[in-house]
């Protein structure tokens, strides 16, 4: 117990174990609320189900009380909640499970009244028992049915003192509820893996960016794997839905003395479209002393060691339009050009050139100075709150992904040391999905406890993919691309902890989603601050490649969330564009509370783009288009507003800080439309904004403002494309 007066004396469990009649009073409530199947496997041995598994809780007195100690079989440990009514201790089987009888061994604080419930995906909840008059000591009750989740969820305590369990015991049998599915197995056709042997690796590379070098919305996804080694005269060129990386848990263990290119002669030299791609993992030795990297949104550049300088323009120093840096070393200078704008994160570098209109640092050794807005340089000496993106490796001859530890106020690569920390999952911990895999197969393999590994390809899922697990693994290699079918929300994400969504697409399909991404239910409410769900290189797209449509693309329930490196966007170019067939009105919404956003690209759409209703959330990084398509003032009016706010924070919001924001706007169908500002959020003390500008793009459309009533318009500039600046604000 807490330390603050005097607590009760502990009781050691009685023994032998006295049995509470309970599961009796709710036979019948179990039949019709829980509705699970009957054990049909009456022989099978009943066994221990939750001891070393995943425990959660509402909360915990303190850190020696945490909700583990409740199923480690230890009698010394305990889980204690804080000192109020109702309070939760869960644990996750791994796999619904055949469930047969739940002990509780309560230490001298216990529960008076309390539920035993269950859950096929620790969001919705049965229950399964009750338990009306407890008297403490250790409670056995009957279960019946099937669950992965079992909890006990407290209502009222027999004490002043909160919920206290020294273990927390489900038993029941490991038959599941379907069959089981092999964890590992091969990458897959289009995941091709090369070592300093393989023949022909420089004609592999040439065909496919043949093929993908303009294929901007075709349906080809590849992986390039390098293995650890030293690879000479190659010329990695990328096109879309291509993603080159070394399999290394470092970026030295895999050498490439040559270039990994991306320019734009596919768009005679404009790189504004060159999304959609990605390299990880790699050092290079570039031939010239400078690679070349002329990329737009969608196209992540991480772990990587460049052993000379980093040009970020096309040949001929044509428009580019944005870019993402994290975690990699730069050994001269970082030639930005004419990059619009660019986020880099935690990683070290010779130097920087050029600001355009919005370069925004956080953590990086090497980078400018803030100097906003002239030149347009934003530079945080720390990231608050970082976790790098998880990533496939060869520890001798077997796979593993590792899983990078959370990092705080961190500055400089997470390898600069040596090994970085975090931890390594066989691959056999994970389902392989490969095209042709059905949503109901991918919820299976997830039922049962296994991590996901997305091959490139494009998947149709016709019910919503549940992410329901704590630390659950779902990663995409080759831009894996996931359409929702007959308006499904593409994936879901329980509120647990430490979820990793990285480096995969989700497409709208035709049928109107309601949403395509969520992370928690609504009104998420658990505390996820010591291991937070993150979403890394995990884009979405409305149109574009076909008609799609989505009210709003990203819900973000979940307290703690980090959102690192994502472009949201409603196409448009391409097919299946327009201002209602590709009806999309709000790109990210976030709900939850302490969200940090890093690298945030959202674009085009019908209304708000982003619109933030937690309280302490930061945004490092913001890069917006208004919708280019809009057909006249009225179709964007707001009430008595011009226009939807590109960034609103909501009025209810008390504390919110940005950096680095810009917004932009292109109407070129009716150029006459004007925006009364880009940026909204209440006048409060707690509520600060920094680096902020919108830019008119050759005078189709303007800006009164800023933010609010703040800041100067952009009519005055013309066609000039001169941005309206505000370093600060209020």
């Amino acid at each position: 117990m807490s330390s603050v007066g005097s607590p009760p004396p502990r009781r050691l469990p009685t023994s032998p174990l006295r049995r509470s009649m309970v599961g009796a009073l709710v036979a019948s409530l179990a039949g019709t609320l829980l509705a699970v199947v009957p054990t049909t496997s009456a022989q099978a041995a009943e066994t221990l189900l939750s001891q070393g598994k995943t425990a959660t809780a509402s909360t915990a007195e303190g850190a020696v009380f945490p909700a583990s100690a409740a199923v480690d079989g230890d009698l010394g440990t305990r889980w204690a909640s804080q000192w109020q009514d109702a309070q939760w201790l869960q644990v996750d089987l791994g796999a619904s499970r055949q469930l047969s009888r739940a002990v509780l061994t309560w230490e001298a604080a216990y529960g008076k009244n309390y539920e035993i419930q269950a859950s096929d995906n620790g969001t919705d909840w049965r229950t399964v028992t009750a338990v009306s008059a407890g008297d403490g000591g250790t409670d056995e009750v009957t279960l019946s049915g099937s669950g992965r989740y079992v909890r006990m969820n407290g209502l009222t305590r027999a004490t002043g003192y909160g919920y206290s369990l020294w273990e927390f015991q489900v038993y029941g049998t490991t038959d599941t509820t379907g069959p089981t599915l092999p964890g590992g197995g091969d990458l897959g056709p289009n995941v091709h893996v090369f070592d300093p042997s393989t023949p022909g690796i420089q004609a592999k590379l040439d065909q496919v960016f043949q093929e993908q070098e303009s294929a901007q919305f075709g349906s080809g996804r590849h992986a390039f794997l390098f293995k650890p080694g030293t690879y000479n005269n190659l010329n990695a060129q990328i096109g879309f839905y291509t993603q080159i990386a070394g399999l290394g848990l470092r970026p030295g263990d895999t050498t490439i003395n040559g270039d990994v290119t991306v320019d734009a002669g596919w768009f005679n030299g404009n790189a504004t479209q060159n999304f959609w791609r990605g390299a990880e993992g790699l050092t290079l030795n570039p031939v010239n002393g400078t690679n070349r990297w002329a990329v737009s949104q969608a196209s992540s550049f991480r772990r990587m060691h460049v052993k000379g300088g980093l040009n970020l323009a096309p040949n001929g120093y044509g428009w580019a339009s944005g870019g993402y840096i994290a975690d990699s070393k730069i050994d001269g200078q970082v030639g930005n050009y004419s990059q619009q704008q660019w986020y880099t994160r935690e990683s070290s570098i010779g130097g920087w050139s050029n600001s355009v209109w919005n370069q925004t640092f956080s953590g990086v050794e090497g980078a400018p100075a803030t100097s906003f807005p002239e030149p347009r340089y934003t530079t945080l000496d720390t990231t608050p709150i970082s976790r790098e993106k998880p990533y496939l490796y060869l520890d001798g001859n077997e796979y593993k992904v590792f899983a990078p530890a959370k990092r705080v106020n961190a500055r400089g690569t997470s390898w600069a040391n040596g090994t970085p920390q975090g931890e390594s999952i066989p691959l056999n911990q994970f389902y392989v999905v490969k095209p042709g895999a059905t949503a109901a197969t991918i919820n299976a393999a997830l039922a049962q406890g296994l991590h996901l590994l997305f091959t490139p390809g494009v998947y149709h899922v016709d019910q919503t993919i549940n992410v329901n697990r704590a630390n659950t693994i779902v990663l995409g290699l080759g831009l894996a691309t996931i359409i929702p079918d007959n308006g499904v929300t593409a994936m879901k994400v329980a509120d647990v902890d430490g979820v990793r969504l990285a480096g995969f697409l989700i497409d709208a399909g035709p049928v109107n989603s309601a949403t395509l991404l969520e992370l928690g239910p609504q009104n998420s409410s658990a505390d996820h601050s010591a291991n937070p769900t993150t979403v890394q290189d995990v884009y979405i797209r409305i149109g574009g490649a076909h008609v799609g449509k989505a009210t709003t693309s990203m819900v973000v329930n979940s307290d703690d969330t980090i959102i690192d490196h994502t472009w949201v966007w409603r196409a448009d170019h391409g097919e299946g564009w327009g201002w209602e067939t590709n009806r999309a009105d709000y790109g990210v919404r976030v709900n939850g509370d302490d969200v940090l956003a890093t690298g945030l690209f959202v674009e085009h759409f019908n209304k708000y783009d982003v619109e933030w209703y937690g309280e302490r959330g930061r945004t490092i990084f913001y890069q917006n288009e208004k919708a280019y398509d809009a057909p006249n003032q009225a179709a964007i009016q707001n009430g008595t507003t011009k226009g939807y706010a590109a960034y609103r924070v909501d009025d209810s919001v008390n504390t919110h800080e940005a950096w680095g924001l810009g917004s932009y706007c292109n109407y070129n169908v009716d150029p006459t439309i004007v925006q009364d500002h880009g940026f909204k959020a209440p006048v409060k003390p707690g509520v600060k904004f920094h680096s902020l500008l919108v830019v008119s793009l050759g005078g189709m459309g303007h800006y009164n403002h800023v933010i609010n009533n703040t800041g100067a318009s952009t009519i005055p500039a013309g066609t000039s494309t001169v941005p309206s600046t505000l370093a600060n604000f209020p």
